[in-house]
């Protein structure tokens, strides 16, 4: 990460946020394609170790959000800068594999019985209702700091930082409960 320009650039602004929005506007409509059997794609290879490494993404991806979050808090902006940039880093990558995973795999169904079902279940809502609702958060979030906005930026990531610091958290979580289940 040597040698970036971390220079606000606000000529990009517009550019980006429109960038934002139709990149969440495919992602959302690639998860909602993921989930429809038509849509399945039937191949030779079984993608099904890809569903631990998306749970050590996460994992790693909180690990670099609650630093990056400290740091800022910290006023240590260019080692949060950094590990911002890793976190969608590592956010991209999941969600490539996230995706291609889903299209060519079937669904595992929770096995849990009795009050763990529950808890699995609001674990599981939660985080993927949050997951969707933020991602253009996110991305516009960084916009903002990119090109120089810090004040808005500093609101916007005060609310977002912790959601997506959830997410990541529970992410791993929701596969361990589900692990069980794997066929």
């Amino acid at each position: 990460m040597e040698g970036l320009d971390f220079t606000p650039k606000p000529s990009l602004k517009k550019p980006m946020n429109i960038a934002a929005i139709v990149v969440s506007i495919l992602v959302l409509l690639l998860v909602g394609l993921m989930r429809r059997p038509e849509y399945k794609i039937h191949t030779e290879i079984d993608f099904s170790f890809l569903a631990p490494l998306h749970a050590g993404i996460n994992a790693l991806t909180a690990i670099v959000l609650f630093f990056a979050i400290k740091y800022a808090r910290e006023k240590k902006f260019n080692l949060h800068r950094k590990l911002i940039n890793l976190a969608l880093v590592l956010s991209a990558l999941f969600l490539t594999s996230y995706v291609m995973y889903h299209f060519t795999t079937e669904e595992t169904k929770y096995c849990g019985v009795g009050t763990i079902r529950y808890f699995y279940f609001f674990l599981l809502i939660t985080h993927v209702v949050l997951a969707g609702a933020i991602l253009p958060f996110i991305l516009i979030t960084y916009t903002r700091a990119y090109t120089g906005r810090f004040a808005i930026h500093k609101k916007m990531a005060r609310w977002i930082g912790p959601l997506w610091l959830y997410v990541a958290v529970t992410g791993p979580i929701v596969y361990l409960m589900l692990r069980p289940c794997f066929s």
